[in-house]
């Protein structure tokens, strides 16, 4: 069922309430999409509104093998689709279980590590001088244990349909920091190198849990990264099967591209609804 339908200047903006999976069946259009991000539950015991997130492991995967099935069948056949899976300490396997499940429908082009929180000790780095000291960036649980070290990275995996899809890498490359590679190499333009496959993207401080009204949710750089990545010219539709609170949506609408989000729950996109109007807004 249709929740929403936002267009400002082009950018068309589509929030449907139900299951994404029989709501992709029934709405989209075969090779309709050239985008997806998604971060689904990650079957971890995440307290959400409705959705219960301690499904037997099987059942669990059988649930992600059916979300990619449907996703494949609406994805263009030269598009990308990055889903962000993270685990717990105590079992690691979940995101390589869902990779795995995944194969079945797409080829792995990409592994993506997101860093959500990093230390560099200033000996390590060699002569950087923008770093005078140790430092540590980002944020992350407290975890009390003797067993398992701090959880600060996730997976974000890129599939595609054969493997071939030809990336936009330079739009969120990084200046060489040697600035004497930018001769030295024949394929080299300008100031900006690949920016490999570990992202760096820390959460906003929070003071409140108000602030972060979905338990589990990924900043909007992180789509909007997905989403220059995979080539702004030929990206005009983005689909986020499991859309929370909107991340997505938001660096579509930065990015400049239209968007079709679904999920669940009704709260959740009402507060999707309030951050898109808000930041419509300002564009």
């Amino acid at each position: 069922m249709k929740f929403a339908e936002i267009t400002r200047k082009g950018i068309s903006i589509k929030l449907f309430h139900g299951d994404c999976i029989s709501g992709i069946e029934n709405n989209l259009l075969e090779k309709s999409i050239d985008v997806v991000v998604t971060s689904p539950p990650y079957n971890i015991g995440v307290k959400y509104n409705r959705y219960k997130d301690t499904l037997p492991r099987n059942d669990y995967l059988k649930f992600i093998t059916h979300v990619g099935g449907a996703i494949k069948k609406i994805l263009s056949d030269e598009g990308s689709f990055f889903i962000n899976v993270g685990s717990k300490p105590s079992d690691p396997w979940i995101p390589l279980d869902v990779a795995n499940a995944l194969r079945q429908h797409f080829t792995l082009q990409n592994v993506i590590i997101w860093v959500k929180s990093i230390a560099i000790s200033k000996s390590d780095v060699g002569k950087y001088p923008a770093i005078v000291s140790d430092i540590a960036v980002g944020h992350f649980k407290p975890l009390i244990s003797d067993r398992y070290l701090n959880d600060c990275s996730e997976f974000i995996f890129h599939f595609t349909k054969n493997g071939n899809v030809k990336l936009d890498k330079l739009s969120i490359g990084v200046p060489y920091q040697d600035k004497t590679n930018i001769g030295r190499w024949k394929a080299t333009t300008g100031d900006r190198r690949d920016r490999g496959n570990t992202w760096f993207i820390p959460y906003e401080t929070i003071w409140d849990k108000k602030q972060r009204p979905h338990p589990s949710t990924f900043p909007s750089k992180l789509p909007e990264m997905c989403i220059k990545l995979h080539g702004l010219n030929k990206c005009k539709v983005v689909l986020d099967p499991f859309i929370g609170i909107g991340s997505t949506a938001l660096a579509s609408i930065r990015s400049g591209v239209s968007c079709i989000g679904f999920d669940i729950d009704k709260t959740y996109l009402e507060i999707c609804k309030e951050r898109i109007m808000s930041s419509l807004s300002t564009q």
